[in-house]
């Protein structure tokens, strides 16, 4: 079975780590996961890219074609360079040795040229061949072009909105699948609509602000996706459980809060009429959280500031 390696940002390296593994087991349950440091390689029927278009925190990804036990290579190694005009070689160095990188990537660049057609092109190749070291092993994988897809754009933002990558991230974490549908309760400026939408996730909207609502329509309209707004408060969950299958929000909270309710009633009363059996990942003000003491199947601290750290549950 092919595998896979994703090499994911140290920025929110657990949540990385499991958003990569959620994905992967989402597309294929039967995937078996091996996490170097913040190299993570799959073992799975589903190919690379798929499992990367998907994540937030990925740097750089491809297929591993052999584990190495030095910097051996034969002619074999290049048959992915067949019908390929160009490449480029990178060295990836996660392990303590050192290495002279760019000597590296030109004698592997010289010896490949010898196997093959194919010509250096540093800038936009139709192949890129890596060596990876780590502590434990080292990998000979490569990545093929692609075309990336364009980042949803809004027309409207908000200086206090959620963050795009950790919107992402929530909605890989509670593992929705193409066709499935989220709803966010407080959907703000769209940022969950939006995101459920570019990995073709339905999506449902709600918010009490009627000037939220607006904008999040104005959000949706820019990209052209189709996902439902309701001028409503959370509450209507209740009435629309059957519509979708996961939760992911952004609880208000201070001055980004319109509602005379405190952040801890609004979260207490929601966690009580969470629709049962539904997944959901939610964001929070750690305090709020911990003096209600909600629990999950995990939780991640967001570190904001030294008045501020976001707790992300994910149940």
């Amino acid at each position: 079975m092919p595998e896979s390696f994703f090499v994911l940002s140290k920025d929110q390296l657990e949540i990385a780590i499991d958003e990569i593994i959620a994905i992967a087991k989402t597309f294929d349950r039967f995937s078996k996961v091996k996490v170097i440091s913040n190299l993570v390689v799959i073992q799975s029927k589903t190919n690379w890219y798929e499992i990367s278009k998907r994540a937030s925190f990925v740097k750089v990804s491809g297929q591993i074609l052999r584990k190495m036990s030095g910097l051996f290579l034969d002619e074999e190694n290049f048959e992915i360079l067949k019908n390929a005009k160009t490449f480029v070689c990178r060295i990836i160095n996660l392990s303590s040795n050192q290495f002279n990188i760019p000597e590296l990537e030109n004698s592997m660049g010289d010896m490949i040229s010898k196997f093959s057609n194919a010509k250096v092109k540093l800038e936009n190749p139709d192949i890129t061949v890596y060596l990876i070291f780590t502590k434990k092993e080292n990998f000979f994988g490569f990545s093929k072009r692609f075309k990336e897809k364009k980042r949803p754009r809004k027309a409207i933002t908000q200086p206090h909105e959620l963050d795009w990558k950790l919107t992402r991230a929530m909605i890989n974490l509670i593992g929705l699948k193409e066709g499935e549908t989220v709803c966010d309760p407080f959907c703000g400026t769209g940022t969950t609509l939006l995101e459920a939408e570019s990995m073709g996730i339905h999506a449902i909207g709600l918010d009490f602000d009627k000037k939220m609502v607006e904008i999040t329509k104005k959000n949706l309209k820019e990209n052209g996706y189709k996902s439902q707004v309701i001028h409503s408060d959370f509450q209507e969950i209740k009435n629309i459980s059957e519509k979708f299958d996961g939760v992911v929000t952004d609880f208000p909270y201070g001055k980004t809060s319109k509602t005379s309710e405190k952040p801890e009633e609004i979260i207490k009363k929601f966690v009580a009429i969470m629709p049962k059996r539904k997944k959901m990942a939610i964001m929070y003000k750690k305090e709020f959280g911990d003096n209600l003491k909600l629990r999950g199947l995990k939780k991640y601290q967001i570190y904001r500031h030294k008045s501020l750290t976001r707790t992300i549950l994910i149940k």
